[in-house]
């Protein structure tokens, strides 16, 4: 590798002995004490909330007409709620479009929202307050435009398969409720503290390849557990690995059972599967699939109520409250024994969440020329999960399908999430009641109707082409999900990645060098075969960041290093 001329190193040695001795050791006794922990905190908060970074208090940087401190203030606010920011231009155009994104948003969150309420084991009220809340938080915080917030339905599903095996909700539901409201407060605290400290590279631990097997196996895992609500079953198993769900469906078929159900819910999942089509063929009908859940459930309600079918058989919500969101700050339990579990649960949905959030908003922000701040997203969906603990709601994150309708309606800004969450509450306050006769068997097809959006086989092809231990990332995180718990599925998946970053550090790829003809550029001779070597010495190329210990003595052994003395130049990637 080049060196600096001793010379130069000579030179500034004789320099460094004609500075006088007591001069010298100013330099160490008056060197700056190091910051405190308040101004580190201090820093990153400012460094996170503000993209001006070290530059508030440059005046360049200040509201015109405003002094230092005020200036500074002002920035930091917008830093914190961008809304401040942009809300000042905004225009009635714009809340036009968002007005009707909103509305339309709303059509397809409220029927969903149930339907995931019912997969975390929650009363319905509980979806439709988890997308009132959580929704303005992020309209004030948030940097997407596009993306729509609520329940969605891996989040629900590791809700209620990590939760029940400490606290069984048909044994105990308010105290499972209450675990819920504080693991949903643990997940938002790490995520706001993923944010804060700028530690959004742990997320990237769970690599894109993860993502998607983990996606797949939940989607089935969670399509064969609305075969309860599909087939109107009243005993079903609490576990979610697939031997056990089709053990249950197989054992529940040979007791007596209503078929009303299943015809009820396949009739209305394939009405739904047929406007998402015309949707897909004709974009100008993108409102179709987004309101034929909200059409079914209001269809089959009126069904259910003016044929008397609930006596029939037919497995109906019955009532729930509705209203505004209560108060959940008393039912936090902190002091339980199950407060170490509780943070556990926290961290894995906190790091589900925002992967899949922040893939969602980003997706789409490129479609729309901007990028997204990830550490500001992170603090925006910490903090409106930790509001939404203390006011009745659950996990709640970006969902892929409901920012799909958002960004085809028309969106502008994250207004059309105060909109549908206006809409929601509205829904809470007056039209609760409409809902008591809604077939269960439609939020289960609403729910499976979702369902292969999550399912990506083209993404896991293309994953086996580029590389085949990402794929083993991927199969191994489906295969856990499908056959052992999501737990399990998570656990095989980070411990593959884990194996993967070792054995690429430990056995790095090399790419011996050779010299382009008339110039200075150096490339690989297996793809350059022009590419000359240089006579007297081996020039490699490490595909590694790092050269150290673990992996020198590979190297030598490769190429055959032993001798001292020998020229040899590596460059780094």
């Amino acid at each position: 590798m080049d060196t600096i001329p001793a010379d130069n190193f000579t030179v500034e040695l004789q320099q460094l002995d004609t500075t006088p001795r007591a001069e010298r050791a100013k330099w160490l006794l008056n060197s700056p004490e190091p910051p405190s922990l308040w101004h580190k905190l201090t820093t990153l908060l400012r460094d996170t909330v503000s993209p001006l970074g070290n530059k508030l208090s440059s005046s360049a940087d200040r509201p015109a007409g405003s002094k230092g401190g005020t200036g500074t203030a002002v920035c930091f606010l917008q830093g914190l709620f961008p809304i401040l920011k942009w809300g000042r231009d905004y225009k009635a155009a714009q809340f036009k479009n968002d007005f009707m994104a909103g509305l339309t948003l709303a059509s397809l969150c409220i029927p969903q929202s149930i339907g995931y309420a019912n997969l975390a084991k929650l009363d319905p009220q509980y979806g439709l307050y988890t997308s009132v809340v959580p929704p303005v938080i992020y309209a004030l915080m948030g940097s997407s435009r596009e993306i729509a917030i609520g329940p969605v339905a891996v989040v629900s599903l590791l809700l209620s398969a990590m939760i029940q095996n400490i606290i069984d909700p048909s044994v105990d539901p308010t105290n499972y409720r209450r675990l819920v409201f504080t693991v949903t407060f643990f997940a938002g605290t790490f995520q706001a503290m993923f944010g804060l400290f700028r530690l959004g590279f742990l997320v990237d631990f769970l690599s894109h390849a993860a993502i998607v097997g983990f996606m797949g196996g939940a989607a089935i895992v969670i399509g064969l557990q609305q075969l309860k609500g599909l087939l109107g079953i009243d005993h079903f198993t609490t576990k979610t690995d697939v031997v056990s769900v089709l053990d249950a469906v197989v054992k529940s078929l040979h007791r007596p059972w209503n078929p009303l159900n299943f015809v009820l819910g396949c009739s209305f999942l394939i009405f739904i599967l047929i406007t998402r089509f015309i949707g897909r063929r004709k974009r100008k009908l993108f409102w179709l699939p987004a309101m034929a859940p909200l059409f079914s459930v209001i269809l089959s309600t009126l069904i259910v109520y003016l044929t008397k079918a609930d006596k029939h058989g037919i497995k109906i919500v019955k009532h729930f409250k509705g209203g505004l969101n209560p108060s959940s700050v008393h039912q936090l339990q902190f002091g339980s024994p199950h407060v170490g579990e509780a943070a556990k649960i926290g961290l894995i949905c906190a790091i589900i969440a925002l992967t899949e959030a922040i893939a969602v908003g980003r997706s789409f922000a490129s479609l729309k020329g901007y990028q997204l701040d990830g550490n500001k997203e992170m603090v925006a969906m910490g903090f409106m999960n930790i509001v939404g603990s203390l006011t009745s709601c659950y996990a709640a994150t970006g969902s892929f399908s409901r920012t799909a309708v958002n960004y085809t309606a028309g969106c502008e800004t994250v207004v059309s999430n105060i909109v549908m969450a206006i809409t929601v509450l509205v829904s809470l306050l007056f039209f609760t009641r409409l809902l008591y006769y809604t077939p269960i068997a439609i939020l289960a097809s609403i729910i499976l109707s979702a369902l292969p959006g999550l399912i990506d086989l083209n993404e896991a092809y293309n994953i086996w082409k580029v590389d085949k231990l990402d794929f083993l990332v991927c199969i191994g995180a489906f295969f856990g999900v499908l056959f052992g718990s999501v737990k399990i599925g998570l656990l095989v998946a980070v411990t593959i990645s884990f194996v993967k970053i070792i054995l690429n550090s430990v056995r790095p790829s090399t790419e011996e060098q050779g010299r382009l003809p008339a110039t200075y550029i150096f490339r690989d001779i297996t793809q350059f075969p022009m590419a000359t070597k240089i006579t007297g010495m081996l020039i490699v190329r490490v595909d590694s960041g790092t050269l150290c210990f673990a992996n020198a003595n590979f190297i030598k052994e490769r190429y055959n290093i032993s001798a001292p003395g020998i020229p040899f130049n590596i460059f780094l990637r």
